[in-house]
């Protein structure tokens, strides 16, 4: 048997060498990677032996060549082929172990160039997996060192690779290849005339793993699976582990996504319970306990059945408290023993432990993805992700009233909450916890209605309340309708036609107004 091993990680080639070798298979390479293995003692034969052609042009011709790709692509049940590389010296090549040049890795770096950028365009790699994969009934393929070891417990035991792994190989292959070149797609679609990136490429080229098939979509009659991207975000959703509880359905993890968004964009123990992609509660408290029972204040009606995520570790007595109602799934950044001890009893609830990623200046850091993508009729739509945070000095009385400093708080925790509602939304809050929640309406005015309704519902008084509405207000009905209700300040983006008429209302209300400037529309 041969195998030619041209890699550019070098991760584990030796020992993999070491142990072909030892299995009486021939090594054959090229370039660093034959340096290497003879740097170890291995024998090794170089490329240009075999194709007794040179490596030319600084290395970018070395492998192009009949003698590799002929004994990569002959079918070793067809005599015309193997009578074919008999009567030419061709030897076959029965294992290829390659990974491509990263090209990924130098177009993330910031002072990457258009050179750098080609210079680690692969070529003579890409064209050898591309034949070893599609002959994978004779030639097994590696494209990652964490494929080795299975590929050389089936050599030591049965003396060569299944057919089910060279299959599964090949199919990994090609996926490589696909990804490969998107990535180099991606960039150079991206480039414009003065050699700067545009945000949005040319050509888009979504690279995604399936997790999943699940039960059905969105409705029974739907067929549905779960993807998550090539490179996730650390402390995203698809990043979680499932504990215990039934498989997640499509429902549950787009409910579960809009939750754990929410809830980790606080720093303070928070709790988020959300409903048909709604938060329905939110609230800040000392522990995770403290913060969950204010949440669940806000609208218990609504909190049946629904999606609760925590920012910190679930213990006994928040779990105590959780599993007196109907919950579907249950995230946080850690359980105690005591806690999944008491979830043992419900086993129908599906725990999911999402590591939050440390701290960082840049939105990556947060778990947060970069780019928002909506479905459209034959097409995509494509944004930049909402990841816009407010502080304090950020916000514009435009008021006579000025907010207190407990009133600036909670308009700050208000707006928050109020980028996770679906618009129109409004949020009535008081002291870092929501009072009652209008989304969704066609009228910012039903809104307003609505979260007043439920606060109502749930014996909450909105009196001395901070509301946040995501978008500015048209009239001042909406205004009106949220200071009968208790409000004492508002928060909004301004920006209308009728902002003096809006301000002039709220100063003849007595209330205290503040601009965003920022406007927080979720469709």
């Amino acid at each position: 048997m041969n195998a030619l091993l041209s890699v550019s990680d070098k991760a584990g080639i030796v020992e993999l060498a070491q142990a072909l070798h030892g299995l009486g298979i021939r090594l054959i390479s090229t370039g660093g990677t034959a340096k290497l293995l003879a740097d170890n003692a291995l024998p090794v034969t170089e490329v240009a032996e075999v194709t007794a052609f040179p490596e030319m042009l600084d290395g970018r011709v070395k492998t192009l060549h009949p003698k590799v790709h002929g004994g990569l692509l002959a079918r070793r049940d067809t005599p015309e082929h193997m009578a074919a590389l008999a009567q030419h010296g061709i030897d076959t090549i029965d294992i290829l172990v390659v990974n491509l040049y990263p090209f990924e890795a130098t177009v993330g770096k910031a002072n990457c160039t258009l050179e750098d950028a080609i210079e680690n365009i692969d070529i003579g790699g890409p064209a050898m997996v591309r034949s070893a994969a599609k002959n994978w009934k004779d030639v097994a393929v590696l494209t990652d060192a964490s494929q080795y070891p299975a590929v050389l417990d089936e050599l030591k035991t049965a003396g060569k690779v299944s057919d089910a792994t060279r299959f599964k190989l090949a199919v990994a292959a090609f996926n490589r290849i696909s990804n490969y070149d998107a990535a180099i797609s991606d960039y150079l679609s991206s480039l414009q005339d003065d050699g700067s990136r545009a945000l949005f490429p040319a050509q888009a080229n979504g690279r995604f793993v399936k997790l999943q098939d699940l039960r059905y979509g969105e409705n029974p009659h739907q067929q549905a699976a779960f993807y998550r991207d090539l490179y996730p975000a650390p402390g995203s959703l698809v990043m979680g582990r499932q504990l215990q509880g039934k498989e997640l359905s499509y429902n549950n993890i787009a409910d579960a996504d809009a939750a754990w968004e929410c809830v980790k964009s606080f720093d303070a123990p928070a709790c988020v319970i959300v409903k048909h992609a709604n938060p329905c509660g939110v609230a800040l408290g000392k522990d995770a306990l403290e913060a969950y029972s204010k949440a669940f204040k806000t609208d218990p009606t609504s909190a049946f059945g629904g999606i609760i995520a925590f920012n910190r570790t679930v213990d006994g007595a928040a779990a105590q408290a959780v599993s007196k109602q109907f919950v579907e799934v249950l995230m946080a950044t850690g359980f105690t023993a005591e806690a999944l001890e008491i979830f043992k009893g419900k086993a129908n609830v599906r725990l999911l432990q999402i590591d939050l990623p440390p701290g960082g200046a840049t939105d990556w850091d947060k778990g947060r993805n970069a780019m928002d993508v909506k479905r459209i009729g034959s097409g995509l739509l494509m944004q930049t992700a909402d990841n816009r945070e407010l502080v304090r000095a950020d916000l514009k009385v435009v008021t006579r009233k000025q907010p207190t400093a407990s009133e600036f708080d909670d308009l700050l925790f208000a707006w928050k909450v109020a980028k996770y509602v679906k618009s129109n939304a409004i949020v009535f809050c008081k002291d870092a916890m929501t009072m009652g929640v209008g989304a969704g309406q066609m009228s910012r005015l039903d809104s307003a209605r609505i979260a007043s309704i439920k606060a109502q519902h749930a014996n909450l008084s909105l009196a001395g309340t901070a509301v946040a509405s995501d978008a500015f207000f048209p009239f001042r009905d909406g205004l009106d309708v949220v200071v009968d209700h208790g409000a004492t300040c508002v928060i909004q983006p301004g920006g209308s036609m009728r902002d003096a008429e809006v301000i002039a209302a709220a100063d003849e209300r007595g209330v205290a107004m503040v601009f965003s400037g920022v406007r927080h529309f979720r469709h």
